[in-house]
């Protein structure tokens, strides 16, 4: 039988690097289980509430680009705004950055269509639009997650650069607590055809949460927040629980790195850019001008 001694497996000693090698595959076993994450948002919580940024977070797409495809469809354009309006989405969509002169003109250019008209008729038109161009493009998804902190008897809030009037609207309709938006000055109930402060965008938002917890007693610790965009990372980086959700590039890798919870709601994980960044605030009501410039040909 000796012969047979090399069928016998030969014990060996482990060595230190052996231990290490076996650790390490154990180690690397446990994490590849998907843990559990751990119920979120907390029953109760009366100091916790959540923040959701509204274009391409809880609705498809822009907002205000479906605002504007109806503004036009009620003939607040007039057809020589069309060339100007449509070089300035045009930037928008293909350079993706903001240039300063542009996003000043779009402004002004916008603030100066709704220059005159009451807030109540814009409010009414709002609704309107919601049932035309929004309700179908909300995002399932992004809808659960807010539903799940209502549930949980939190608040929350929308927090855009879309028109507060419009942002009031699509938060009232989903059952939301409030929005925060940018404020377009109004005397007597009438557009003045500037703006109170500047568009809500990146740091502006955070400021406005920052304001509101505050007003409102809580925890920003104990708070969450939802966006698809780097420009809202002080506002994500102001809650205990950030969510990047349909992230863009940047926000996607920052979260990442900060290990941020991610979801993504898109077909086939497309980044597409839909619309014009929010950083247009009130003057991105010129992003439906290319909905408008496409009637506008059907019609000649």
């Amino acid at each position: 039988m000796a012969a047979l001694g090399w069928l016998t497996p030969r014990r060996r000693s482990a060595t230190a690097r052996s231990v290490l090698a076996g650790e390490a595959s154990a180690e690397a076993a446990r994490k590849s289980v998907p843990a559990e994450e751990p119920a979120f948002p907390v029953l109760g919580d009366d100091k916790a509430a959540a923040f959701f940024d509204l274009d391409n977070t809880v609705m498809q797409g822009a907002s205000l680009f479906h605002f504007g495809r109806g503004l036009y469809k009620r003939k607040f354009f007039e057809t020589r705004d069309l060339a100007r309006f449509a070089w300035q989405q045009a930037w928008f969509r293909v350079a993706g950055s903001e240039d300063p002169e542009h996003m000043q003109e779009a402004r002004d250019s916008a603030l100066s269509i709704v220059k005159g008209h009451r807030v109540a008729e814009l409010q009414s038109i709002g609704e309107e639009i919601y049932d035309e161009y929004m309700a179908e493009r909300i995002w399932p998804g992004t809808r659960a997650l807010a539903q799940a902190h209502l549930d949980a008897g939190q608040k929350v809030w929308l927090v855009t650069a879309a028109p507060v009037e419009i942002a009031q609207v699509i938060a009232r309709r989903l059952g939301l607590t409030g929005a925060l938006g940018t404020v377009a000055e109004s005397v007597d109930g009438v557009y003045t055809g500037k703006l109170v402060g500047e568009p809500l965008h990146g740091p502006a938002k955070a400021e406005a949460v920052r304001a509101l917890s505050a007003a409102e007693g809580l925890d920003l610790s104990r708070c969450a927040a939802y966006s698809d965009s780097h420009n809202d990372i002080p506002m994500l980086s102001l809650v205990g629980h950030p969510y990047a959700i349909n992230p863009d590039s940047k926000l996607r890798k920052h979260a990442r790195q900060l290990d941020w919870r991610l979801r993504d709601y898109r077909t086939g994980r497309k980044a597409a850019k839909v619309g014009i960044p929010a950083a247009a605030g009130v003057g991105a009501v010129a992003g439906g001008t290319a909905a408008a410039i496409a009637l506008h040909k059907r019609r000649r």
